[in-house]
């Protein structure tokens, strides 16, 4: 690990004003990703940018017909929290089975969309619901925020402030883990609401990705059997010692058919 400087921040201005100072800063919250990154002397940052005291990025409400999780949210807030599970149970769902304990109460929602990791869960339940990422500066719609492997739509001084999700009608997600490190090798979240129909992937590419044939199958009958027949091309799909390509995308019409299943 290289030699670094550490502030730690009362506000989100201060935040985004340490940030915006130094190019080579970076925010850490949970950090599930950056740290391991850190310590493989994979990244070289000259400042850490704690964001746990700002209280401005904490707190889960229901407003109007969406709930919104501040992005210092852990995932255990998430699945245990009574709106979510009232309003949106396959986000809260999702929230519970991500890593294991100790990784959901330490990681946030902010960090893991920030990142972008494609092994990563909430993309899935982001683009799958159709949600919209605030941040310090602007809201974004989930179909623009996540742009390829680890990279979003945030500028480098910009910070994800909360996370706003429509409320479907109904909604599921399954995914399919490596049973050693829990990361998902395929995923898929489903969603029938104000946003339409939505299938997310992830896990199997290398950035959560729509799969607009299901959509189409499912806006027109909603059950498993709509996606059954759906194969996705393995094409651009990743591949390495756990699973090919082709077993990652035989994977993904998996998962479709339990999401469905799972959102009855």
């Amino acid at each position: 690990m290289y030699d670094f400087a550490y502030r730690k921040p009362a506000t989100l201005a201060e935040a985004v004003q340490l940030l915006a100072s130094d190019p080579d800063a970076k925010a850490i919250s949970g950090g599930h990703t950056l740290l391991p990154a850190l310590k493989h002397r994979l990244n070289k940052p000259s400042m850490l940018v704690d964001l746990t005291g700002l209280a401005e990025l904490r707190g889960i409400r229901r407003e109007g017909n969406a709930i919104v999780i501040g992005a210092l949210s852990r995932h255990a807030e998430v699945a245990g929290h009574a709106l979510v599970k009232e309003a949106i149970p396959a986000l809260a769902y999702l929230a519970g089975h991500i890593g294991d304990v100790q990784v959901r109460n330490r990681g946030t929602i902010g960090g893991s969309l920030a990142n972008n990791d494609p092994a990563a869960d909430y993309p899935a339940a982001v683009l799958g619901l159709g949600a919209t990422i605030q941040t310090s500066r602007r809201r974004i719609p989930a179909d623009e925020f996540f742009l390829g492997m680890f990279t979003t739509a945030l500028e480098p001084d910009e910070l994800v402030v909360a996370v706003e999700f429509p409320i479907p009608e109904k909604a599921g997600y399954a995914k399919m883990k490596n049973p050693a490190s829990r990361y998902v090798m395929a995923g898929a979240f489903v969603s029938k609401g104000p946003m339409g129909v939505r299938v997310a992937i992830n896990g199997a590419g290398p950035c959560v990705f729509r799969q607009k044939e299901m959509e189409e199958a499912l806006a027109a009958h909603w059950s498993p059997e709509a996606v059954a027949g759906i194969k996705q091309s393995p094409e651009g799909l990743n591949s390495d010692i756990h699973g090919s390509a082709e077993y990652r995308a035989h994977l993904v019409t998996v998962m479709a058919k339990r999401a469905v299943a799972a959102a009855g």
